[in-house]
């Protein structure tokens, strides 16, 4: 999993997901996959777990101590990202 991103792994796991819910596969084929999925899952934990050790780190302030600040989605699609609204 060296080069693997968040997005990747995160396709990845929806369609071991998909794959297994939708059966009609061997058994060994389904514990390889639900091995996959487990890594898949602890992989993108981690990263969560890093992203919010960032976010913790710059919402400190001067003394160290973190700050807590309200957080409103609808702020957030204002804020320029430039891709803001709905995906779907």
């Amino acid at each position: 999993m060296t080069n693997l991103t968040f997005e990747k792994a995160l396709a990845d796991l929806e369609q071991i997901v998909a794959k297994l819910e939708k059966g009609g596969i061997s058994l060994n084929e389904s514990l390889a996959l639900f091995e996959k999925g487990v890594k898949m899952a602890r992989f993108l934990r981690g990263e969560l777990e890093k992203a919010e050790r960032k976010v913790e780190i710059l919402l400190k302030d001067d003394k160290g101590n973190l700050k807590a600040e309200d957080f409103d989605a609808a702020d957030a699609d204002e804020g320029g990202t430039g891709e803001g609204g709905d995906t779907a």
